[in-house]
C-alpha cells in the first residue's frame, strides 16, 4: 500500500482533510493538477465554527491575525441603514470567536500550506487524477506527473476534494442534481475613501450589493448581480467600471481604485451521495450554491474534519469500519438544508419587490430588536447550530442538550471545555459528581475523563448538574447521560469499537 489515503485537490477542504489526517499520524498522498495555491481571493469568510476546528489543532490564532473579525452586519436600503446584527454581541457566550472573519481564500489557503508543511506534509502540485479503481480491499489510483508521465498507485481510501467538477465524483458516477441562476454575479475587490462599518448588504430599486471588509478596512470585497442595461448582448462588462455607479447606490461608499473583476454564474447542487464504498467526496465536489451567504467553503471544511476523524479512528483500530457509515447522512442532510435555504432565500432577495420596498426597510429593523431571534440568526451564520441528531452516532438527551450537538462552550474563570478537545481523540466530559460507575466505566473503556466541577452559571448553557457527555473528536457530543446512567456510554462504545 502506497499510503492510507489519497486526497485529490488541494484547496482549503483538500487542505483540512490532510491537516487533520497527517495530525492522527495517518499516511496520506495529497495531489492537486493545478501549478500551486489560487492567486485569487474568491471565498473569504471564515465563520466561528471552523476556527473552532483550527484550535484543536492550535493554528486559530494564525488565521484570526491574517483575517479581519467583522462585529456586526449591516442592511442598507438606498444607502440608508435600515438594521444592525450585532454579530460579537450576540456570539461571545457562545464561541470563542463571536465574529465573522473575512479573510482572502489566497492567504487562508498558504496558511494551511504553511500549517501541513510544517508537520513534514507537502502537496504534490501539477500530479492530475485519470482514473482510479475500487478493489473492494484497495483503491488503485492513477494520476500524471509534472512530467507527463503517468503512475499507478494504491490506497486504502480516496477523497475527493477537487471542486465542483470534481473527477472522483464523476468517476463514481454520482448525480449532482440543482441547477444554475439565471442571473449573472459579479465580484470585485476595490478601494475604497470610506470605511464599512462590517459587513454590509443593500438594496437599491432591483439591485442588491453585499460588501465585506478584506485585507485592510479600506478594501472591500462586493457581490452583487449584473444589471441588464450594462450588459452588451446579455454579455458582462469587460472591466467592474460600469458597475460602480450601482455599487455606490446601493452601499455608502465611494470606490477609488479596482484591484480584481470577474463574473460568473452561480450554481446550486448536492451530490446524490457523498461516498461509495471506499470513495469520499468533500467540499464543493459535493455541494454548491450562491456564494453570498459565506457558508459554502466553510461546509467543505466542515465535511474534512467530520470524515478526517472517522477515517483514522477506523484505520489505526479505534473504530469499526461501520462507523464511516455516519459520514453521508451526518453532511449531506446539512449540505441540502443549506443549499435550500440559500437557493430560497436568494430567490426571494433577487426576485420580490416586496422584500427590498417593504421587508428590509420596515419589518427587517423591528425584528432586529428581538434578542431571540438575534442570537439563533448568530448561530446559523456562525454554522454553531449544526448538530447530528439524527445521527446513528447520537444518542441520549440530559435537559435540553441530546447526542449529536455541538458541545456548549463554557469559559468560567479558569475552566475552558474546549481546551481538551485538541487532544481529538473521544472523551467523557464530566459536569458534576463523579461517581463509582463513571469510574469503572472509564477504567474499563479506557477513554480520558474530564471532570469539571457544576457551577450554576452552566445552566444558562443548557448543562445541568451531573451532566455526563461521551465528546467524538471533531466537538460533537455522541451521548448525552447523567452521572447515574452509564447504560447508554457503554451501548455507543460497544456499537462502534470505539478505543482510545
Amino acid at each position: 500500500m502506497s499510503n492510507d489515503v489519497l486526497i485529490v485537490g488541494a484547496g482549503p477542504s483538500g487542505l483540512a482533510l490532510t491537516i487533520a489526517l497527517s495530525a492522527q499520524g495517518i499516511s496520506y498522498k495529497l495531489i492537486d493538477k493545478n501549478k500551486g495555491p489560487g492567486t485569487a481571493s474568491r471565498a473569504m469568510v471564515v465563520q466561528s465554527r471552523v476556527l473552532e476546528f483550527y484550535r484543536q489543532y492550535d493554528f486559530d490564532d494564525k488565521i484570526v491575525e491574517a483575517g479581519i473579525p467583522i462585529q456586526h452586519f449591516n442592511v442598507y436600503k438606498d444607502k440608508r441603514l435600515v438594521g444592525k446584527l450585532p454579530i460579537a454581541k450576540k456570539g461571545k457566550d457562545v464561541s470563542p470567536y463571536p465574529y465573522v472573519l473575512t479573510l482572502p481564500q489566497d492567504i487562508h489557503e498558504q496558511i494551511l500550506v504553511e500549517e501541513l508543511e510544517k508537520v513534514g506534509g507537502q502537496v504534490c502540485w501539477e500530479h492530475e487524477l485519470i482514473s482510479f479503481d475500487d478493489n473492494e480491499t484497495f483503491i488503485s489510483a492513477t494520476f500524471q506527473q509534472p512530467n507527463g508521465e503517468e503512475v499507478t498507485e494504491t490506497f486504502n481510501y480516496i477523497c475527493g476534494c477537487d471542486g465542483a467538477s470534481s473527477t472522483v465524483r464523476k468517476r463514481l458516477d454520482i448525480g449532482f442534481p440543482g441547477g444554475t441562476y439565471t442571473q449573472l454575479f459579479y465580484v470585485a475587490d476595490v478601494e475604497t475613501n470610506t470605511q464599512l462599518d462590517g459587513a454590509s448588504m443593500g438594496f437599491h430599486g432591483n439591485h442588491f450589493c453585499v460588501g465585506f471588509p478584506i485585507r485592510t478596512t479600506e478594501q472591500l470585497r462586493l457581490i452583487g448581480i449584473i444589471p441588464e442595461e450594462v450588459k452588451t448582448n446579455g454579455e458582462p462588462p469587460e472591466s467592474f467600471k460600469p458597475l460602480i455607479p450601482f455599487a455606490e447606490n446601493i452601499l455608502p461608499i465611494h470606490i477609488k481604485n479596482i484591484n480584481w473583476y470577474s463574473s460568473y454564474r452561480s450554481h446550486h447542487r448536492v451530490a446524490e451521495h457523498f461516498r461509495v464504498n471506499r470513495a469520499f467526496i468533500c467540499g464543493d465536489a459535493g455541494h454548491i450554491h450562491s456564494p453570498a451567504g459565506g457558508q459554502g467553503m466553510n461546509t467543505g471544511i466542515s465535511d474534512a474534519f467530520n470524515l478526517a476523524w472517522k477515517l483514522s479512528n477506523v484505520i489505526q483500530g479505534k473504530a469499526d469500519k461501520s462507523i464511516l457509515d455516519t459520514y453521508e447522512p451526518e453532511r449531506i442532510e446539512f449540505a441540502k438544508k443549506l443549499v435550500n435555504t440559500t437557493d430560497t432565500g436568494f430567490k426571494f432577495m433577487a426576485n420580490s419587490q416586496v422584500v427590498k420596498d417593504w421587508i428590509i426597510p420596515y419589518i427587517f429593523p423591528t425584528l432586529l430588536h428581538l434578542d431571540i431571534l438575534k442570537k439563533k440568526l448568530y448561530k446559523t451564520i456562525s454554522q454553531t447550530a449544526i448538530h447530528y441528531k439524527h445521527s446513528d452516532l447520537s444518542i441520549g438527551n440530559y435537559g435540553n442538550i441530546a447526542g449529536g450537538d455541538r458541545l456548549p462552550w463554557i469559559h468560567i474563570d479558569s475552566i475552558d471545555n474546549f481546551e481538551p478537545l485538541k487532544s481529538r481523540t473521544w472523551q467523557i466530559h464530566i459536569y458534576g459528581k463523579l461517581t463509582q460507575e463513571l469510574k469503572q466505566f472509564a477504567y474499563d473503556s479506557q477513554l480520558p475523563i474530564y471532570h469539571i466541577p457544576w457551577v450554576t452559571q452552566m445552566s444558562q448553557k443548557d448543562i445541568q448538574r451531573d451532566a455526563v457527555f461521551l465528546v467524538r473528536p471533531d466537538g460533537y457530543i455522541s451521548v448525552a447521560t447523567n452521572s447515574y446512567d452509564v447504560e447508554p456510554l457503554k451501548q455507543m462504545i460497544e456499537k462502534y469499537h470505539i478505543k482510545p
